[in-house]
């Protein structure tokens, strides 16, 4: 008689040996290499931290960002504006870490690896979100103390509850490029323009709705979405809004240029107008990606792409020569 064989990696039934039934498993956090306070700098997403650099928006654009207390208290509202980002950052990743584990690339994320504690993610988040605002209102004027703890309680409603919220999700985000953008002019007492805010913020709604849709088309006809917003939103529905975000992002922009258009100009072109065709070419380039969905990640769009790196070196030696009076 001839003996058979077992079969390996089974369940011995008395009879036969049969396969073992195995579900599949929810994908594993790799565990990451390196030390805490490594893991600390990685979740505080030092490649955002690009956005912080709107700061030097309202100053640039008045002319008076080249003298030596308007850099120092531009570079300090840098670094405040980066701690408060970075608190909620941490504070966001501790309270996601259980499902991040769950999410094939969010599993590599430093708190939800395990590299840092969640315990420790929660305190240092904490930390920087009272000492920054705290910094901020000896170091500066109280209403740069005010805005900072307005964009920290904002963005932790977010964190909480928002953004799951339909709309509101795209408004937090939008708000908090416009106080960007603010809080440079705010540190120094100068005027904001309402055509300069508006162009701040319909831009930063173009650029975030446009990440949305992106997403959207990536994820479509897939399971787990990377947010669970995005499946109440429509593509039609994002195309939408990033494209008359962009419209109104012109048309308030071309206003800003042309608010000194009935006084005489000093300079040998009126350069200030000029810059306008920069923007527009600018926001139709960027459209190309937004179309192709392929804006998902807005820094690495700006920073990759050479010919809107051209057009944006383009706009800014307009604008430089038209704050210079040249």
């Amino acid at each position: 008689m001839t003996e058979t064989a077992p079969l390996t990696d089974g369940v011995h039934t008395g009879e036969a040996t049969l396969p073992e039934r195995r579900t599949p498993a929810a994908p594993i956090a790799p565990p990451l290499k390196g030390t805490v306070l490594g893991g600390l700098l990685r979740t505080t997403r030092p490649k955002q931290w690009v956005k912080n650099s709107l700061v030097v928006a309202a100053p640039a654009a008045a002319g008076q960002l080249f003298s030596r207390h308007a850099l120092t208290q531009v570079a300090l509202v840098f670094v405040l504006f980066t701690a408060c980002a970075a608190a909620v950052y941490l504070i966001n990743d501790a309270r996601d870490a259980e499902a991040d584990r769950a999410h094939p690339v969010k599993c590599r994320r430093p708190v939800a690896a395990g590299q840092v504690p969640v315990p420790v993610a929660y305190a240092v988040g904490a930390a920087l979100a009272v000492l920054a605002p705290a910094a901020a209102a000896w170091l500066t004027a109280p209403l740069v103390a005010a805005l900072l703890a307005a964009y920290v309680g904002m963005q932790l409603a977010y964190c909480v509850r928002l953004k799951h919220v339909l709309v509101a999700d795209l408004a937090v985000v939008t708000t908090g490029f416009v106080m960007r953008a603010m809080i440079g002019g705010v540190a120094l007492g100068i005027p904001l323009s309402r055509w300069f805010l508006i162009t701040t913020g319909f831009g930063a709604l173009f650029m975030v709705s446009a990440k949305r849709y992106s997403e959207a088309l990536q994820m479509a006809g897939k399971s787990g979405a990377t947010r669970a917003l995005l499946t109440e939103y429509t593509t039609g529905y994002l195309r939408f809004v990033w494209q008359l975000a962009a419209g109104v992002a012109v048309l308030a922009y071309c206003m800003w240029a042309l608010e000194e258009g009935g006084a005489p100009h000093p300079g040998v072109l009126p350069w200030r107008q000029l810059s306008m065709v920069a923007f527009i070419l600018a926001i139709l380039r960027y459209a190309v990606f937004a179309d192709r969905g392929t804006a998902g990640e807005p820094e690495d769009v700006v920073l990759r792409d050479r010919a809107l790196a051209l057009i944006g070196l383009a706009w800014l030696a307009m604008y430089g020569l038209a704050v210079a009076n040249w």
